[in-house]
This record gives structure tokens, sequence and C-alpha cells, in this order.
């Protein structure tokens, strides 16, 4: 590591050159495969799942996948495991570290915010421009970190995709104070995007939090 090469990765975040960023990324392929036949859970950030006590069944699945700052207020309501942090903002590396996952993946079509720390570590993989891009056609606003692991893990191989912390913003976040005006998603879009994958996908689960 030298200065240099944190230049050359800065400026090439500034660039968008995934090509560079990604000189030692996993690729998306070996994502999807690493979901082949497995239970998934997506962990949602939603305020309401502080409130409930599903973190063993979160805990059961194969493969857990939390999303940004990850916040886990109990063992109760969130389990402890992550496997694969799927990120598109700021996090302090030590916070990552304690985590434990094994992959991080960079979900944010904005590659200047992605920090040269992020692209060394071992696991590491950038979420495709294209998959973003599609995704904000089919819903008419930009995506939630959410709703892109959603589709993407529709189209995966997984056994049985559980959805744990998804209320599409009625009960807020525990990653921040902000209300559905201040973000740049449209929730009625991703919660119909996400509904209708349910009814056509018998692997797909959201589980309540009532």
């Amino acid at each position: 590591m030298t200065l240099l090469d944190k230049c050359l990765f800065r400026l090439a975040g500034w660039r968008n050159d995934d090509a560079v960023l990604g000189q030692s990324a996993s690729s998306i392929g070996e994502l999807a495969q690493d979901m082949n036949g497995k239970r998934i859970a997506i962990v949602g950030n939603a305020r309401a799942l502080a409130q409930a006590s599903l973190g063993a069944q979160i805990d059961e699945c194969d493969l857990v996948i939390r999303i940004n700052r990850a916040p886990m207020p109990s063992v109760q309501s969130h389990g402890v495991r992550t496997d694969w942090l799927a990120l598109a903002t700021a996090l302090p590396r030590g916070r990552f570290q304690a985590l434990g996952a094994s992959r991080l993946i960079w979900m944010s079509h904005k590659r200047k915010r992605l920090k040269y720390w992020m692209g060394q570590t071992a696991g590491f993989s950038l979420f495709p421009r294209t998959c973003y891009e599609a995704l904000k056609t089919q819903l008419g606003a930009q995506p939630t970190t959410g709703a892109m692991l959603i589709d993407f893990a529709a189209q995966s191989n997984a056994s049985e995709i559980h959805l744990f912390g998804f209320d599409f913003f009625s009960s807020l976040s525990l990653s921040g104070r902000r209300d559905a005006t201040s973000v740049p998603h449209d929730f009625t879009s991703e919660s119909d995007f996400v509904h209708t994958l349910i009814k056509s996908d018998p692997r797909i689960t959201l589980h309540s939090m009532e």
C-alpha cells in the first residue's frame, strides 16, 4: 500500500472507473454462486425490528446479509451473525471488522464514497451499476440498498429468501432520523415491487414485526 495507490484509487472513484476500483473484487457471479441452495436472511434497518423477537430466526439462516451500518440493538431482535455487509454509506473500518463479515459489497453507484480500505478488504465486491440503473428505471426512483439486494437474491438460486426488518420506512430507520420526504426513494413503489415478487416467488418470505 503506497500513497500513489491510494491516490489512484481515489481518482478512480471520482471517475466511476470500476475497472480500477474492482481490480481485486469478487464478481457478481461469485456472489450469486455463493447463494446457491442457501437459506438467506436479508436484514433491513426498520425501527420496528427492534421491538420484535426474530434474532434466532435470522441467525438460523445459512447466509445473513446486513445493510449499511447494520444496527443490532439486541440479540433477541437482530441476532448476532453478519456474513455479508451490503454498504452504500460511510462506515468506520473498526465497525466493519467488529461485525466479522466475510464480504463487503459496495452497493452505491456513487463510487467516490468508496474508501481505499474497503477496496482492499478480502471478499470485497462492487455491485454493478447496470443492476442499479435497471431497478431505478423499474421503480421510478433511486432504489434502496435493501431493494437492490432483494432483487439480486430473487434472481439467484437461493433455496429460501427471508426478509427481516422491512416495512418500507413506515417505522423509519434505525440508522438515522430522516423521514420518507428526506430521502430519494419511493417506498410505495418498493413495497409494491417486493410484494409482487413475494406473490410470484414462493422462496421469499417477509417476516412480520408485530
